[in-house]
């Protein structure tokens, strides 16, 4: 019978129990069933199954490739919050646009919901929004500003709201993309600034976000910019907050200059995000577009990769990855 002092916890979580048994069962090659019922967790995560011939004993899976299972399970499920939230947003915005003036409101005649249009609009609306705030912006900037003068413009009134809140006290958290945090365009506007601001990097950062004092999130609603939404709700952005805090522990720290410790088992940080997606069975393209480079640039990286682990073929590359360990959280290496 299972240990009755064993603790319940999440379905996708290994507790200290069954971290143990499951290493003696790596250590000694076996583990009695009766024994491995103390942690039932440990065959709920595949970490054991029975040995062909002799349901009285279990054999352990092999820890690289339970890793990678593990992992993958777990970024599904940052990705199914994601959409979550985007289904969330597109079926609430056409019933709050329409009733949410005559709903009670965060404040007189203020909507929970508003749609901006227009460029201009919608900087005016972020700048209101800005300059009213006074502790805290976090920010989602996946991209670069565009190019000539309308990115001029749009950096310049940028500029000004944040250095505003800076000089009020207030702070400035920003995520953007790893493949774009050391160019020009996108570190200049951040070390220009003065105050508390903090900038990280992601593979793959959300959309663009703005969370202003945790009251007010603007977020687009169009692929070309021309229309943002606004949300008041305070549900909808206590949920926009909660990822973005999820996003900030899992980047990787790039203003102010962060002390640089070296790359875990000689990998730099993009070779370890690609090396994640073979994992998944992505394609060269699919591998581009989720890490904004080119095809060309990703397939460097792939041979560079290949090339470190020894691998001489694209299935054998997939293999040597899980078994290299590089794909475990920087800490445990550390």
């Amino acid at each position: 019978m299972p240990d009755a002092e064993h603790r319940p916890h999440g379905a996708g979580e290994l507790c200290p129990d069954g971290a143990k048994l499951y290493e003696q069962a790596l250590r000694e090659g076996r583990l009695a069933a009766a024994e491995a019922a103390r942690a039932p967790c440990l065959t709920g995560l595949g970490l054991l199954h029975p040995a062909p011939g002799d349901p009285a004993r279990l054999e352990p899976a092999d820890p690289a490739a339970a890793l990678t299972r593990m992992l993958r399970g777990s970024r599904s499920r940052i990705a199914a919050e994601h959409r979550r939230e985007e289904l969330l947003v597109e079926r609430f915005e056409p019933l709050l646009r329409r009733y949410g003036p005559h709903a009670a409101g965060t404040g007189a005649g203020t909507p929970l919901l508003r749609l901006h249009s227009g460029v201009q609009r919608i900087d005016q609306a972020i700048t209101e929004a800005m300059d009213e705030a006074s502790e805290e912006v976090l920010c989602v900037q996946p991209h670069a500003w565009p190019a000539g003068q309308r990115g001029e413009t749009a950096h310049d009134a940028a500029h000004g709201r944040e250095q505003r809140l800076l000089d009020r006290g207030g702070r400035i958290r920003t995520l953007v993309r790893r493949t774009t945090a050391h160019l020009p365009p996108v570190r200049a506007p951040h070390e220009r600034l003065r105050g508390d601001s903090e900038v990280r990097s992601l593979d793959e950062p959300t959309d663009r976000l703005l969370v202003m004092d945790r009251t007010v999130a603007f977020l687009p609603a169009d692929d070309h910019g021309t229309l943002a939404l606004e949300v008041r709700h305070p549900a909808l952005v206590s949920y926009f907050v909660t990822f973005f805090e999820r996003l900030w522990r899992l980047a990787t720290p790039v203003l102010p200059e962060p002390v640089r410790r070296p790359a875990p088992h000689g990998l730099t940080p993009r070779q370890r995000a690609i090396a994640r997606l073979l994992t998944e069975g992505h394609t060269d393209a699919v591998i581009a577009d989720r890490l904004g480079m080119n095809v060309r640039t990703a397939r460097d990286h792939i041979a560079r990769l290949a090339a470190t682990l020894g691998s001489e073929s694209r299935t054998q590359l997939g293999f040597l990855i899980a078994r290299s360990g590089i794909l475990e959280p920087e800490e445990a290496a550390r």
